[in-house]
């Protein structure tokens, strides 16, 4: 058997193991399903906070947050830290970057799938054992920006010589970062900002069901190659589609975030100039006073 899948054709075993991945994510959401119809809906303060957005509910994150809490409890047995479960989550994103990057796109959406998930057992992990601290959410949103940047870097070496996806692909790539930084900006100036599309957890979904949809249709609609490679137009759509919503949301964000910085400044110049005046009354007052004030003679 082993011998049988070796000698396959790369993209064949592409397509065995997005297959796989589907055969998984299926058979978790039926087991969800099931929980959901006998003791309801799993609600989780962490996505409540979070939030979800038009391009992915909070009803599907509350599940893939259910699906991983086993995986959570059986990391804290095995003694295992959420630093090295971040650790683990880069290596595997470098991983699919690797695989991208020669247009594998099912092994990509594997290891960006088992990436993604550990990117959420770190935090939980340490929400368990009670070890949360500033330095672990560094060092998560480290990984994060690492993650993206291997995953979309790998398509755009993989897409070098097609001028067009190239760009879809960049321009998806400054998006992401573009989102991330207005989150950043936002926090730095202690303001809220609008939660908006596209947010990590968006990106990461559309991206990977994107690598995972590609080996099955380019068996069936990609016999003619006319640049050479297999283009996969699933990731493409998802390309383009995190390269328009990303772009959009953090224009979006920064003007609001602008918007929210510039009222304050107004208020505190409104304040500022209140006690100036506030003061000079006084002042007025206090020299009124001395001035009437009668003058004993001696």
């Amino acid at each position: 058997m082993v011998s049988l899948i070796t000698s396959m054709p790369e993209m064949t075993l592409d397509l065995i193991y997005a297959l796989s991945l589907l055969g998984v994510a299926a058979s978790v959401a039926v087991v969800y399903g099931l929980r959901v119809l006998t003791k309801g809906k799993a609600e989780f303060d962490r996505v409540d906070k979070q939030g979800g957005s038009a391009l992915l509910g909070k009803g599907v994150m509350h599940g893939a947050y259910w699906s991983l809490q086993p995986l959570a409890r059986l990391l804290i047995f095995l003694r295992i830290t959420p630093n090295m479960v971040s650790w683990a989550s880069f290596g595997f994103a470098l991983g699919a970057g690797a695989c991208l990057s020669v247009g594998h796109f099912g092994f990509g959406a594997v290891f960006a799938t088992i990436s993604a998930f550990l990117d959420t057992l770190d935090g939980m992990v340490a929400r368990l054992t009670g070890v949360s601290s500033d330095a672990g959410e560094v060092l998560d949103a480290a990984v994060d920006r690492y993650a993206e940047f291997f995953f979309l870097g790998g398509l755009v070496i993989y897409y070098r010589e097609i001028p067009l996806l190239l760009v879809v692909t960049l321009v998806a790539l400054i998006g992401s970062f573009m989102v991330s930084y207005s989150s950043a900006k936002a926090e730095a100036l202690q303001v809220s900002a609008p939660k908006g599309a596209m947010r990590r957890p968006e990106r990461a979904v559309y991206l990977t069901l994107g690598a995972l949809f590609s080996p099955i249709t380019i068996p069936l609609f990609e016999q003619i190659r006319p640049y050479g490679i297999a283009i996969g137009h699933p990731m493409v759509i998802a390309l383009g589609l995190v390269a328009v919503m990303s772009n959009v949301s953090a224009a979006e964000r920064l003007w609001a975030i602008a918007r929210a910085v510039r009222l304050r400044e107004t208020e505190e110049r409104a304040k500022a100039a209140m006690v100036s005046l506030s003061s000079s009354d006084q002042e007025e007052d206090a020299s009124s006073t001395s001035a009437k004030a009668p003058v004993k003679l001696n």
